[in-house]
Parts: structure tokens; sequence; C-alpha cells
């Protein structure tokens, strides 16, 4: 129950977080995605600052859970960030939710629920050799520079979903390594923990993941990012978690059918609600549209 508890807040303040960083990073001019830049001009913006605010609150309450709980368990929670972002978007345009945003909520209740229940993820294997261990780093690390290089051959309303899901991977990633940091504090103390390398990766690609999400918040409305970071990062958590921590699911036949069943429901709960009117759908100042905000979201988050 405590770490249902964390991983639930952690969601509500990173979907939060999403929706009032997404409002800033639209007005960052256009020569700045994938750039420090970016970074140094958006901190200037107090709008951002409570948007990032609200994420190391939701990254500190999700390393609490995954300092409780495995990561297989932790990641599916933290998928329903997506239902807190859509509930701040509803309460701006007062729009019911109506039957796709009540069948999206379902969808990705239902596959949180499916997956947990079926898979009872839970600690306790063998860790990984080494060479698996950085066979899986690498494979996620790699797919998400082949997004980013992708991302930069397609028009701009189009970067946006592959650098979300570069994004989404990267962080599902430094789940992971939150949780390894974890493990060591708790087993021989913070200098013990930084005596290894696994807390300075997870500031490095935090740090990655911020410039990416930036960039994809700014290049493209909320819908076409969001979901895709948001049915990213769980996906690259339990692969790492099952992959190297040593998590373990259940793997008879009809657990793993229900197991898949659990994440197609998700990813698919992820896309109906991020598809949702409720949603931000406006790219700001970067679509280069002139045209005057026409209802009250566009009016609240600054739509052009």
């Amino acid at each position: 129950m405590v770490v249902f508890v964390l991983g639930v807040s952690a969601a509500c303040c990173l979907g939060l977080g999403f929706v009032l960083q997404q409002h800033a990073a639209q007005r960052a001019p256009r020569a700045d995605f994938l750039s420090w830049r970016l970074l140094l001009g958006l901190i200037r913006d107090a709008e951002w600052l409570l948007g990032i605010a609200f994420m190391i609150g939701g990254q500190v309450l999700s390393a609490l859970a995954l300092d409780r709980g495995e990561v297989s368990l932790v990641e599916p929670l933290l998928a329903t960030n997506l239902l807190f972002a859509m509930g701040l978007a509803r309460v701006l345009t007062r729009q019911c939710l109506g039957r796709s945003g009540w069948g999206g909520v379902l969808l990705l209740a239902a596959g949180v629920a499916v997956f947990i229940v079926a898979g009872r993820p839970r600690g306790g294997g063998p860790g990984a050799d080494p060479l698996r261990h950085w066979l899986v780093l690498g494979v996620v690390a790699g797919l998400a520079l082949l997004l980013v290089a992708t991302a930069r051959r397609l028009p701009l309303l189009r970067e946006a979903t592959p650098l979300a899901l570069a994004a989404g991977l990267l962080y599902g990633v430094q789940d992971a390594l939150t949780r390894t940091t974890a493990q060591r504090i708790g087993a021989g103390g913070l200098a013990a923990a930084l005596r290894g390398w696994e807390p300075y990766a997870v500031l490095a690609i935090g740090v990655a993941g911020l410039i990416l999400v930036q960039s994809a918040f700014g290049a493209a409305p909320l819908k076409m990012s969001l979901p895709a970071l948001t049915a990213a990062q769980p996906l690259a958590g339990i692969a790492c978690g099952v992959g190297f921590l040593g998590d373990r699911l259940r793997l008879t036949t009809t657990a793993m059918a229900w197991e898949g069943v659990g994440l197609l429901c998700i990813v698919l709960g992820v896309v109906v609600i991020g598809r949702h009117p409720a949603m931000p759908d406006t790219c700001g100042e970067v679509a280069g549209d002139a045209a005057p905000p026409q209802d009250p979201l566009e009016r609240a988050v600054g739509g052009r």
C-alpha cells in the first residue's frame, strides 16, 4: 500500500508538471531545441520552474517508491500521470470526458491492475551478469539515439513523438538506476553509493531526458508528445527491472498472456487519453500560426 500511494502521488506530480512545462516550452525559440540553450532560456520562466518543481517532487516520490518496491511494480503506477495531466486540462477547458475519455481512463486503470495482478512483480531474483546488464542498457540507449536521429529528419510537428519516445526510454533506465542507487545507499550508505557510476548516470540521463522532453513539448501539441513519453517509460523500466535488477514476474503461459494484455491496455489507454479533446491542442509560437485563441484552454495555456 505504501508503494501504491507513493507511486500514484508521484504520477500526480509528474502529470501536473508536464502540463505546466509544455505551456512554457511551446514559447521557446525553435533554434534552441535539442540544445542547452533551451534550458537556459526556460529557467527564467516562472511557469516552467513551477512545472519543474512538480516534476522534482514526482521524481523524489518515485525514488521513494522504487526504494520500497520493484521497478516492474512502480512503473505501471507512474503511467497514470496522464490521468492527472488530463484532469488539469479538463479543469481548464471545463470539457466533459465523454466516452473516449472514460474509455481511456478505464483502459489505463485496467491495464495497470491486470499487469500487477497477473505478473505479481517481486524482487529477490538473481542479478544479471555485467554483460547482460550493459546489453540491456545499450539496447535501450541505442533505441533512444535512433529515435532522436530520426526526429531531426522530420518536419517540426512530427518531431515531438520520436523525441518523447526517446525521453521515455531514458526515464525508464533512470528509474532502474535510481533503484540500484537506493539499494546501495541502504546497504553501505551514501559514500558507498557515490563510489559507483549509477548516481552520476541518473543525473546525466535526467538532464538529457529533460532536454528531449522540453524540445518535444515545444515542437507540437501535448497530445503528440505526452502519450509517447508515458507509454515508453514503463516499458523501458520493466525491461530493465527484469533484465538486470532481478525483478521477477510470473512466467506461466496464462500469466504471460495477461501481462501482455495489461501492457497493451496501458499503451492503448495512454494513446486514447492523450488524444482526448481536453488535452492541450496548441503548438504555441513555434507553429507560426497567428490566429488568436478560440477556446478557454487555448487562452489558459497561451496557445496561438
